[in-house]
């Protein structure tokens, strides 16, 4: 990684677990100054004490990443915390279910879509007013392969969601690619998470469909998709916007 992650700020949404947690990590080991962000306090605050303990700065928001007033709060605390937002990785999501369309339980459907796609436009709205203030910016967007192609085992609200995300990322890179604002999302293939593993324990055969369906034999880690967060906010990006990576073992690609 170049050096120009060095003393910028980062903040990452659904910082206390998986890839959130791991980016969290990576930015600090890079340099960066980290806002830890998610709804869960005590893994959250872990996190946080991870980045010390390695030699970074971070502090923790408690967020709920569906409610305005607490979007805004947590950009403007990060401002008034750090001086300025350099990088934001909107990361926190939920899975939802695997029932089919016409089983799917409507509460539940509606949660995964406010939590992973309007979410993520409010994380979007108050971190893009903070950074044209600033006149730059890099926004990292987690959408999935569920945003690339049809996922059943994923549900159906799940894969909607993440289309929009993917959809959003795209719309958005345009508008403000010429107030020197970039926008990109990472679409991680089977990623040995908390939400996979999740998944994996309601329905235990998905396990080996993981494994045998990726051309790679194997899940990804966390680690790997944050070098890819990392990469699309660093300078040696600065040319890549409005795209949608795929980090899945070549999952897509068959």
């Amino acid at each position: 990684m170049d050096d120009s992650l060095r003393g910028k700020i980062a903040l990452v949404t659904g910082g206390s677990s998986g890839i959130g947690r791991a980016t969290a990590l990576a930015f600090a080991r890079q340099g960066a100054r980290v806002v830890v962000a998610d709804i869960t306090r005590r893994d959250g605050e872990q996190t946080v004490q991870m980045t010390e303990r390695a030699g970074g700065s971070a502090i923790f928001l408690h967020t709920d990443i569906t409610q305005s007033t607490q979007v805004e709060s947590m950009v403007s605390e990060t401002v008034r915390a750090y001086g300025r937002l350099d990088f934001a990785f909107n990361n926190a999501g939920v899975e939802g279910t695997g029932e089919l369309t016409h089983l799917y339980a409507e509460e539940m459907w509606r949660r995964v879509i406010e939590i992973d796609l309007i979410g993520t436009w409010l994380c979007m709205k108050y971190e893009l007013t903070q950074m044209l203030r600033q006149g730059s910016g890099a926004i990292v967007n987690t959408a999935s392969i569920a945003g690339l192609v049809a996922s059943p085992a994923s549900g159906t609200a799940y894969t909607a969601s993440k289309h929009g995300v993917v959809g959003l990322t795209k719309n958005a890179a345009l508008e403000y690619a010429h107030h020197g604002i970039r926008i990109n999302a990472v679409c991680p293939g089977p990623i040995n998470t908390p939400m996979v593993r999740r998944l994996v324990a309601r329905r235990p055969q998905l396990e080996a469909q993981y494994t045998v369906n990726s051309p790679m034999r194997r899940m990804g880690t966390p680690e790997e998709v944050a070098e890819a967060v990392l990469w699309l906010c660093s300078g040696a990006a600065s040319f890549v916007t409005g795209q949608a990576v795929a980090i899945d073992g070549g999952y897509v690609a068959q």
